[in-house]
């Protein structure tokens, strides 16, 4: 059974408010608008999932101390703007079940707000002369973009492989997770070899997170309902490239036809969902995701202590939650 997020909190509950104050600080600005919109965006934090990953890696390698508390800001600051920016992108008006910065000050301003943001942790590390940390993270912002624009390129085509799908995925949301686990190393004064196989350890990480997040798509949720999001926005994600392999050309040529037509999207997403779990789909995913933290268990090693049961049980979190 997997630990609840509080449950995960808790070992570093000290440790963690610190980093919000100090997080909530770096968002401070002299410009009123923006100092509203920072006050809003820090009053509704996310699950801390990254930051959460800093602190704990750093508990691993050594002590949790200034840098590790600058690392997890420039993180959540970055984190942040790409949320931000991503908003805008997919004229999204709602972030985690609240307006979007978008939804209440239009676009002009909400794109500003993310080079805000931006720009806020780059001068944090700077400005601290944390070189190493900020060359992780900029590492982690050139893949994203990457592969995001990757993704966007082979969705007009729908002609997204195996092997592409987690190069997309390794760029697009691995990336971030594996910085933090590498700037946590890092801030915790480990050598490159150990903060390389912290990258390593979090890169595995991040792309079973984001299968996770393709299994919501065809109902392996809290409500137990597809969500369809993928199918609608004519994304193929893992459960799908699986079941279309396992079926004949013509077949698979069928099913991409309907994803590509304007049928209403309630009966493309039964017909969608159906196909997936008719040919292993989700199962197929599943397996791949639990290989992933398995391989990621090995890079970790074995360093019998409290921290690795925390750092273990927040893997499981993030590979077993339902939303």
């Amino acid at each position: 059974m997997s630990s609840s997020l509080e449950q995960l909190k808790a070992p570093i509950r000290v440790e963690l408010s610190e980093f919000e104050q100090r997080f909530a600080q770096s968002m401070k600005t002299r410009v009123p608008l923006l100092n509203t919109i920072m006050n809003y965006i820090v009053r509704r934090k996310g699950k801390q999932i990254r930051p959460i990953f800093v602190l704990y890696s750093a508990g691993l390698c050594g002590e949790i101390g200034e840098r590790t508390y600058r690392g997890a800001a420039l993180v959540e600051l970055l984190h942040t703007a790409t949320l931000v920016h991503d908003d805008v992108v997919d004229e999204s008006y709602q972030r985690r079940g609240f307006f979007s910065v978008n939804a209440l000050w239009k676009n002009k301003i909400a794109v500003l707000v993310g080079d805000y943001l931006l720009s806020r942790g780059l001068l944090l590390s700077i400005d601290a002369g944390d070189y190493d940390l900020l060359q992780i993270s900029s590492r982690a912002v050139r893949d994203m973009s990457e592969g995001e624009l990757m993704q966007l390129e082979r969705s007009r085509f729908l002609d997204i492989t195996e092997p592409v799908y987690f190069e997309i995925i390794r760029q697009k949301t691995a990336s971030l997770i594996a910085s933090c686990c590498a700037i946590g190393a890092a801030s915790a004064g480990a050598e490159k070899d150990l903060t390389d196989r912290f990258h390593a350890f979090g890169e595995k990480i991040g792309i079973a997170f984001q299968i996770r997040d393709d299994l919501f798509d065809f109902g392996d949720n809290d409500s137990g309902k597809p969500s369809g999001i993928d199918i609608k926005e004519k994304k193929l994600t893992l459960p799908l490239i699986h079941a279309l392999k396992q079926v004949s050309p013509s077949s698979a040529k069928e099913m991409l036809k309907l994803i590509k037509s304007k049928t209403p999207d309630k009966e493309k997403l039964t017909r969608v969902t159906a196909f997936v779990n008719e040919n292993n789909g989700m199962e197929y995913a599943r397996s791949v995701m639990t290989q992933l933290k398995d391989e990621a268990f090995a890079l970790l090693g074995n360093h019998a202590s409290r921290n690795d049961l925390d750092m273990r049980a927040l893997v499981d979190f993030v590979i077993d939650r339902k939303h």
